[in-house]
């Protein structure tokens, strides 16, 4: 699918998003529309498993990782990442699915919420880890996707690991309204000079969706 000409921009985008946490269930809004609740739930496992294997390496029992889930719509990968130790900081701008967060948090407190922008997050610590799952391809604006992407990177300690879910293609794809992938030499582009190195992509070779997670790895 390409783009009618009347991409959204990032207030729309707000609007959409809030409005589709009101009107789909948790697992249908933070996955692949094409699917249904069960696909979606196959999947969301899928990509908790990859994600674990990438960030657990990072692991140690003494001192959990702090992760930020950038976009964190109503907070089901917070909480699985937080399930495995961490303590995790989920951010998203719908007011409604952060209150579904809210409702469904941990009671030992490692999955923690805040309303922002993925470009606007500042808090006062650095994280070890950062992912960024089914958010950035929605961000048709290309400066504020931009801001976004470094954004995130400048919140990653040194030594630290930058996860970022989008297509692995040469050349970017509009897939619709509010849809659009980047080409991999974009993200690397953006994230270079501040000392990350892309260090793999892994799909999710899951049926036909073709997407998976840029690995960028910061060297400094």
């Amino acid at each position: 699918m390409t783009s009618s000409g009347n991409p959204l921009a990032i207030d729309q985008s707000i609007a959409f998003w809030d409005a589709r946490h009101q009107k789909l269930a948790h697992t249908y809004a933070g996955g692949d529309i094409s699917y249904d609740d069960t696909a979606n739930a196959m999947l969301n496992a899928l990509r908790v498993g990859r994600l674990i294997d990438l960030i657990g390496t990072f692991s140690r029992p003494a001192a959990p990782l702090r992760i930020l889930d950038g976009g964190c719509g109503t907070g089901w990968l917070t909480r699985e990442l937080a399930s495995f130790g961490h303590q995790v900081d989920g951010i998203d701008t719908s007011a409604q699915a952060l209150a579904t967060c809210r409702a469904q948090a941990r009671p030992d407190g490692r999955d923690r919420y805040a309303q922002s922008r993925l470009d606007a997050w500042a808090p006062s610590y650095l994280y070890d880890v950062v992912v960024s799952v089914d958010v950035l391809f929605h961000i048709m604006e290309d400066d504020v996707w931009a801001a976004s992407v470094r954004n995130l990177g400048m919140l990653v300690r040194s030594r630290g690991r930058l996860v970022i879910a989008d297509h692995d293609l040469d050349a970017d794809h509009h897939w619709g309204d509010y849809q659009v992938s980047r080409a991999r030499h974009r993200y690397v582009d953006l994230l270079a000079p501040d000392g990350f190195v892309h260090s793999a992509f892994v799909p999710y070779a899951f049926r036909e969706n073709h997407a998976g997670l840029h690995v960028f790895d910061r060297t400094s």
